[in-house]
């Protein structure tokens, strides 16, 4: 059993490896144009430069939750952290696309041993209200690692623009440090809860497909994880196209709208375990919703520069209340044995969502323009929130 100041010396550790998840993809949001015009490849491309490790991480995150059952969340943290710092540092040294996109894969498989093993750490580290508290740092770790990263990103981007792939090295010393720190422990699978989601279950696709079926909140919170993923990342590549029509061109300027949007997602979520006190977790996903709509349809008034800064702030405000619960409600509903297994797939949907963003939303692009893009997903939102709302006014 891990002692107290284990619990909190892992958990610093357990949130500073959080914001390196995020920060695969949204430290080169603010160095997009740059990509596209150094490496001569179109908009799209340049965004599969930030998505690619996305679609590694949905084909390699069931073999990491599988591998986190059989052995533990440690040592797969500890590898995937060396393994996400070699291959995103890699692309310091390359200067041609092909290569690149390379380097991103082995990105790819580094992100998705961390990201699955984060999670399921904190399930067997901590319980009650100290998980529901983990979730929200962690949850607050991502968002601030998306305030956070895109800055640095941006600031090194006007030295050159391979720079900001020499951030990506961090991840090594702190697998170091995570050897040190983080204890080896392992929740027994004989743990139960009234619902019976806690039982032994087949490791085969009938089993799984078994625990869906029983734990019919599981698909949607998949579902939920993956449409999160599909906008934040539309947010990502996108906006910064988009704040091109208020004068906001500098790689260090868009850093600042793509940090704010992280800087919101970080405060809602270190508020999680207070509000889930006062709210049920679909009330907060609502909430949620209704954020999303409202920013995202602002757009169409956005006029200036300071403007500009509301849509990505409501919007980020509701990342930070959507990614606890989800994690959370897998924990609920998830087989303990099988937790590395069915938080594996929240990677795999989120990561699915983006990679998948900036081709879903490039098809609006030439009837719509940028501002289409957000236009279509404010209507998808609201149309989602509705569906949510009704759902809820169903009598039990």
């Amino acid at each position: 059993m891990a002692t107290p100041t284990e619990l909190r010396r892992s958990l610093w550790v357990i949130v500073a490896a959080a914001t390196l998840t995020v920060m695969a993809g949204a430290i080169l949001g603010p160095i997009v144009p740059q990509i596209q015009s150094e490496l001569g490849v179109s908009g799209t491309a340049a965004g599969l430069i930030i998505t690619t490790h996305g679609g590694v991480i949905v084909l390699a995150s069931p073999f990491v939750g599988s591998l986190v059952d059989r052995i533990g969340p440690r040592r797969p943290f500890i590898g995937g952290l060396f393994v996400y710092g070699l291959g995103g540092g890699a692309g310091l040294f390359v200067d041609s696309y092909l290569p690149l996109l390379a380097s991103r894969v082995v990105l790819g498989l580094g992100t998705a041993a961390v990201y699955t093993s984060v999670t399921v750490l904190i399930y067997q580290l901590y319980e009650g209200q100290q998980m529901e508290r983990a979730l929200g740092f962690r949850s607050s770790a991502n968002s601030a690692g998306a305030a956070v990263w895109p800055l640095i990103g941006g600031a090194a981007g006007t030295l050159a623009w391979n720079v900001p792939f020499g951030v990506y090295l961090v991840a090594l010393p702190l697998g170091l440090f995570a050897a040190l720190t983080v204890p080896e422990v392992r929740r027994s699978v004989t743990e139960t809860d009234g619902s019976g989601a806690k039982g032994e279950h087949s490791d085969s696709s009938a089993g799984v497909l078994t625990v869906l079926r029983e734990q019919t909140v599981l698909p949607l919170v998949y579902l939920l994880y993956f449409g999160t993923n599909v906008l934040l990342y539309a947010i990502v590549v996108y906006y910064p196209q988009f704040l091109g029509g208020v004068g906001v061109t500098s790689s260090l300027g868009i850093s600042l709208y793509l940090g704010a949007n992280g800087a919101a997602g970080g405060a809602s979520a270190i508020a999680y375990d207070r509000l889930i006190k006062r709210a049920e977790r679909s009330t907060l996903v609502l909430g949620a919703f209704v954020l999303w709509t409202v920013g995202l349809l602002s757009t169409l008034a956005v006029e200036t520069a300071l403007a500009a800064a509301v849509p990505v702030v409501l919007f980020g405000l509701g990342v930070g209340l959507v990614f606890p619960s989800s994690f959370a409600w897998v924990e609920e509903f998830a087989p303990a044995d099988r937790q590395g297994q069915f938080s594996s797939y929240l990677a795999s949907f989120g990561y699915t969502g983006q990679f998948l963003s900036p081709i879903l939303f490039g098809v609006v692009i030439p009837f719509g323009g940028v501002g289409g893009v957000f236009v279509v997903a404010g209507a998808i939102t609201a149309a989602s929130g509705f569906a949510l709302g009704i759902r809820r006014l169903r009598p039990a």
